[in-house]
């Protein structure tokens, strides 16, 4: 066959692939069972395709490490990190921080707990700060397998001292689960600070265009690994190789696009802090923010983030509702409402229709903040906020 001369990572659609002899197929099988991230031979697409482990090895630039392995979901690369460490009636407790995604605390106490019977606790954060004490109690009391936790929260945006925390979870042997998705190797790289693994919810910033749903674990140990893509290749939480090839297109723009976030963030939070609408704005590069000692420690100079917390002024839970619901209906055309966020676009999300009890503040929006013209995005917003 003729050598085509392509310069873009072919996309093959394959269920299965052409192992042409009993021989080579009993040679195939048998390696299978190394679980190695890229096979000498290809056998089915459940177990790897070669455009998946193509834009594996783009996020493997990205985060400097040996192995990442793409899902069909952030959720799924949840399932995949915290489970390689469930050993049957052996397994040891796990520790969590309260101060992150929903959806995870959501899977902790009705897969985790309900379903799987494990031995789960958890973490909760004080004023916006997290107390290294009562960490270090809990650490020495549980003796977990893994700590689990969020270098940026969602939605509080509270930065997390991240090296105390590893370093005081090593001494008490537990590994390192951290979701950096807020934070994104753009600004930090878990593993390069002793994680043992990290995982994104790649539907957010490494794709960023709101068109593409997958999730990603990447990690250093190989036997991590092994245990990644096996348990990846029973359950079936692989990544279309159509949405693989997509995402290895846009991975390509992502430290441009990310850079893009951070700067209109940083501008249209120093924007809104002046606005007389406003009653608090959470950001980590703003001065009034709780951690943005331990944000400037983790990021330097490179930016904040592309996500913004505020809260609109009222003098009852009413009227801070209605003032809520108008603003969101000013900028319905302009800036959606839409439950995700890391996409080029700016959109926002109330905060308490979606968190409820957890945080009952009927005033407040999370914006995802896009990487359009930042003087039109000062314009919407301050136009919708004149409404108020």
């Amino acid at each position: 066959m003729k050598k085509i001369n392509a310069s873009h990572t072919p996309l093959y659609r394959e269920a299965g692939f052409n192992l042409q002899s009993a021989k080579r197929t009993k040679e195939a099988f048998a390696a299978e069972a190394n679980n190695e991230h890229e096979p000498e031979d290809y056998i089915y697409s459940r177990y790897r395709n070669p455009t998946t482990v193509a834009a594996e090895k783009q996020i493997m630039a990205l985060e400097n490490c040996k192995w990442a392995v793409l899902v069909e979901t952030g959720m799924a690369a949840i399932d995949i990190a915290v489970s390689i460490f469930q050993k049957g009636k052996d397994t040891r407790p796990s520790l969590y921080f309260h101060e992150i995604y929903g959806g995870t605390n959501y899977f902790i106490d009705n897969i985790l707990i309900k379903r799987r019977n494990l031995d789960v606790h958890r973490f909760y954060a004080k004023d916006g700060h997290y107390d290294f004490v009562e960490l270090e109690r809990l650490l020495d009391e549980i003796q977990p397998e893994f700590l689990y936790f969020e270098a940026v929260s969602n939605p509080m945006l509270i930065v997390a001292d991240v090296k105390r925390i590893i370093s005081l979870a090593k001494q008490y042997e537990a590994k390192i689960i951290v979701d950096n998705t807020f934070g994104t190797p753009y600004l930090w790289k878990p593993l390069m600070d002793g994680a043992d693994l990290v995982i994104h919810s790649v539907t957010k910033y490494l794709s960023g265009h709101g068109n593409i749903s997958a999730g990603v674990i990447c990690g250093n140990n190989k036997e991590l690994m092994k245990e990644a893509i096996e348990y990846r290749k029973l359950t079936g939480h692989f990544i279309s190789p159509d949405d693989a090839y997509r995402l290895g297109t846009q991975l390509k723009s992502f430290e441009l696009r990310f850079q893009k976030h951070c700067d209109n963030a940083m501008a249209l939070a120093t924007f809104l802090e002046d606005q007389p609408q406003i009653e608090e704005v959470l950001y980590p590069g703003l001065e009034s923010h709780p951690t943005q000692k331990e944000a400037i420690d983790l990021f330097g100079d490179k930016g904040f983030g592309g996500m913004i917390t505020f809260d609109t002024k009222g003098d009852s839970y009413t009227d801070k509702e209605e003032k809520r619901d108008r603003f969101i209906a000013a900028l319905e055309d302009t800036i959606p409402l839409i439950p995700t966020l890391g996409e080029v676009d700016t959109i926002l999300l109330p905060i308490e229709p979606v968190w409820g009890d957890k945080y009952p503040l009927p005033g407040m929006i999370r914006l995802s903040v896009g990487i359009e013209n930042i003087d039109r995005l000062k314009d919407l917003i301050g136009g919708a906020l004149n409404q108020l």
